[in-house]
């Protein structure tokens, strides 16, 4: 399934990298940019996590809570959040039904590896509902994180 502009997010639990319980619904009230991305430690997805985390300030500043998920175990994420000092959770979709129920899983991905999550970026209001969203085909191109940062702004 393919989430679009306007929907209600579907709500969610996975666990983070410090195996605590995280729910979309636990940020009601609140903006959420959920950016799905590949695999810890390759070049690309570090690239994008990083350049989030230096600009953290800009989505603290529009009341929003940064979520990062991939398929890796939650062990995988905790070294990646510490080895690159991430200021915001990384989740872990194992299991694969947040990336599959977000239209955002490649079945099959580079060295035969199946159900890997696509990079992709959701940001969904403070309210419940889907008002950017993008999912990438090329695991090596990044969101646009200029429309991103826009649609933010306007939710001030």
């Amino acid at each position: 399934m393919t989430i679009q502009k306007g929907q209600t997010a579907p709500d969610f639990m996975l666990f983070d990298s410090g195996k605590n319980k995280i729910s979309l619904s636990d940020y009601k009230g609140k903006n959420v940019l959920l950016l799905f991305f590949p695999l810890a430690f390759t070049s690309v997805c570090t690239k994008e996590l990083c350049g989030v985390r230096d600009d953290i300030a800009r989505y603290n500043n529009a009341n929003a809570q940064v979520l990062g998920i991939s398929v890796d175990s939650l062990y995988t994420l905790a070294k990646f959040k510490e080895l690159e000092q991430y200021n915001f959770p990384l989740l872990s979709d194992f299991n694969k039904t947040v990336s599959e129920q977000y239209g955002s899983l490649y079945p099959h991905w580079n060295y035969n590896m199946k159900g890997v999550s696509k990079r992709s970026a959701f940001v969904i209001d403070k309210d419940g509902f889907v008002q950017c969203a993008e999912v990438l085909e090329n695991a090596g191109d990044l969101p646009d994180f200029m429309e991103i940062n826009r649609v933010l702004e306007s939710l001030k």
